[in-house]
């Protein structure tokens, strides 16, 4: 019995390491079986979600934009919220400026070019910038984020190996199908700053102040003409099986279309393909 159990807590905590989307959420949002694919069924409103659970400081709840919906004004936005979404009366039908005017909530929209932070100090002490696109992780402020998982890649095809490269230089605007958004707070003198990083760059401290002593939840609100987004599960620490059986494949094949060839499971093939 205390065999059983203990296998069943280190699975819990195996499980607690995925991100997903919390059950409540807008009322024109649908969620696929494991909570990771939010879409707005219609309309262009009420598409706000939450995380599953409050994040942790330097821990990035990251997201691709999946599909998009012509004729409307707008796109995906995101930030965070002291707001327990049990708590919540109802779910607001706009993360801005409706989630925000309840307080305790610091939301950005994302636009296809202008989204970088601006700051007195960032302007008189500008961070250097890397030139070498090779790095392990994402430094931002005294917490890394791996970058494996950052950058979004094209859709399969004959010339997604050419994609791919150019989506690593971060041509792909920030609104654009597969482009990748995450937010995250780190600690600065005892209070939380909040970053947004698109496309694996770090846009700036958007919010800054934030209280530390409750529970931030990820807010991503489904808008305008983001019509649907997938968590992407960044790994900290030891790698998954998953991801490493996904890096063995992609490091001997040299066009993702190859993977279809394989004799492998089809969710591990679209694994490979896509992630």
């Amino acid at each position: 019995k205390n065999s059983r159990s203990s296998k069943d807590h280190r699975m819990a905590a195996v499980s607690d390491l995925y991100m997903r989307f919390h059950q409540i959420h807008g009322a024109n949002v649908r969620l696929d079986d494991s909570q990771t694919q939010a879409t707005r069924a219609e309309s262009f409103g009420n598409g706000v979600c939450f995380s599953k659970e409050p994040l942790d400081p330097g821990k990035i709840f990251l997201v691709e934009i999946e599909e998009k919906e012509l004729g409307w004004c707008g796109n995906v936005r995101i930030g965070l919220t002291a707001h327990d979404p049990r708590n919540l009366e109802t779910v607001p039908e706009y993360s801005l400026p409706d989630l925000v005017n309840l307080g305790s909530s610091w939301i950005f929209a994302i636009t296809r070019n202008h989204n970088k932070a601006s700051t007195d100090d960032q302007q008189s002490n500008p961070a250097p910038k890397s030139h070498c696109s090779m790095e392990a992780f994402l430094q931002i402020g005294n917490y890394k984020v791996p970058k494996d998982k950052l950058v979004g890649r094209s859709r399969p095809g004959r010339y997604s190996h050419i994609l791919d490269q150019l989506y690593k230089t971060n041509i792909l605007p920030a609104t654009a199908r597969g482009s990748r958004v995450g937010v995250l707070y780190i600690i600065r003198a005892n209070m939380g700053d909040l970053h947004i990083v698109i496309n694996g760059e770090d846009m700036g401290p958007c919010a800054r102040g934030i209280p530390i002593n409750q529970p931030l939840y990820a807010v991503v609100d489904v808008f305008a003409s983001t019509k649907s987004v997938r968590i992407i599960q960044v790994d900290y620490g030891f790698p998954s099986l998953q991801t490493l059986c996904r890096q063995v494949v992609q490091k001997h094949i040299m066009h993702r279309l190859a993977i279809d060839w394989l004799e492998l499971p089809a969710l591990l093939k679209n694994y490979c393909k896509y992630e």
